[in-house]
């Protein structure tokens, strides 16, 4: 029966390597957002006026980038060791032959609830990361003609 509960605990675990990915794609991107808030900090001294405005505006968001990432991966590592909690008791249940299919179930249910509340504050903080990143109207000129360049 233990080869049953190796089968029962493959989709267990191929949950908690979707969860290490977006662990990593989510570290990776608090790694960026950080160096960009060092950097804002350095020219938050530096600049005065509209220029000023615009620095303290990113910083705000940065700060709210950071506060949302660390969140998602707090809430994608529990829900990795629920994940591993799941497999556990499947195993334990296999072990002392005892129903333990509800708890396992639990934690597994428990684990996808947590993998989606992160995935929400991601969609959160991507949207603050375009909102921050878009160009400003007046740079696009949209009222001014652009002649084609030829080509050679």
């Amino acid at each position: 029966m233990i080869a049953h509960t190796i089968q029962l605990a493959l989709a267990p675990v191929f949950v908690l390597v979707a969860i290490g990915n977006i662990l990593n794609l989510l570290s990776t991107r608090l790694s960026r957002v950080v160096d960009r808030a060092r950097l804002l900090q350095q020219r938050h001294g530096e600049t005065t006026g509209v220029e000023h405005d615009m620095v303290v505006s990113e910083i705000r968001a940065i700060d709210q980038r950071i506060h949302l990432v660390t969140r998602a991966i707090r809430l994608l590592v529990i829900s990795g060791l629920s994940i591993g909690l799941t497999v556990a008791v499947l195993f334990f249940e296999e072990l002392i032959n005892m129903p333990f299919e509800r708890i396992a179930a639990g934690f597994f249910l428990l684990s996808v609830f947590l993998l989606m509340w992160a995935l929400v504050l991601f969609l959160r903080e991507t949207q603050i990361a375009a909102a921050t990143l878009r160009i400003p109207r007046d740079y696009l000129e949209l009222g001014r003609e652009i002649a084609k360049a030829e080509r050679a």
